[in-house]
């Protein structure tokens, strides 16, 4: 065997054991444990903790939705769902000709807002339960997929980004909202809770086959993040794990 048989074995080796470290990475959740709380969740004890004036993204909803620049009949993902608040708001900016996915992990959140949503005439609500690695969304079928104060519970973030990548229709959008993580900064709660800061978040969801567009600058406790699908997900190294 000479020495040009031996790089290209060494090389398509290389090129294996690279492809398998990926796969491996992606079976191995990045934050263990962190949606246990929402296992079996009581909407109406977290309608207290999510639908008050206290919280950032519930004071400034007005804003958060103006900024998104929703038009009647787009189809949304509002992945994370929660107790539904986003899911109503956007309901009503796509009108009757649209449609919101109301998309959570927890399958009680996700019928408090079917039946929610329906007691008030709102019948353009989809729900579905997600898994931990996929947003199961109809594959090109949204135009928005918005992801507030959810993405830092991603314990899966590659592969729940690519499915949603697989569900925006060519020129997609992705609307991320989270805490910003700062050392010396950030609360003990969100240095314990939120795994990364923001430039880790926006490599990851780079590196799934997106682009940042803007970022609108009227929040404080979180950042806002939008972005554009682009090409299929990039192969990189696994998302950052909890720092503890």
């Amino acid at each position: 065997m000479n020495d040009y048989h031996r790089r290209l074995i060494s090389f398509a080796l290389s090129i294996l054991l690279s492809i398998a470290g990926w796969t491996i990475a992606q079976d191995q959740s990045v934050n263990p444990g962190i949606n246990d709380s929402y296992k079996d969740p009581n909407p109406s004890e977290f309608t207290k903790r999510f639908e008050t004036e206290s919280r950032e993204v519930f004071a400034n909803r007005d804003k958060i939705v103006a900024a998104a620049k929703l038009t009647p009949g787009m189809a949304v993902a509002d992945v994370g769902a929660g107790t539904g608040l986003f899911t109503r708001l956007f309901a009503k900016e796509v009108g009757a000709e649209g449609k919101v996915y109301a998309v959570d992990i927890a399958k009680n959140f996700v019928k408090h807002i079917e039946k929610t949503t329906k007691e008030r005439g709102i019948d353009n609500v989809v729900g579905i339960v997600c898994s931990a690695d996929s947003a199961n969304l109809p594959a090109n079928s949204v135009d928005l997929a918005f992801i507030c104060d959810v993405y830092h519970h991603f314990e899966f973030p590659h592969k729940t980004m690519t499915s949603i990548h697989e569900a925006l229709r060519p020129g997609g959008r992705v609307i991320v909202i989270d805490f910003h993580r700062i050392e010396g900064v950030s609360s003990d709660w969100i240095l314990g809770h939120v795994r990364a800061g923001q430039e880790v978040f926006r490599s990851e969801i780079e590196g799934a086959g997106f682009r940042l567009l803007e970022e609108p600058k009227f929040l404080e406790e979180n950042y806002y993040m939008i972005f554009e699908k682009t090409e299929g997900a990039k192969e990189k190294p696994a998302a950052a794990p909890a720092e503890r």
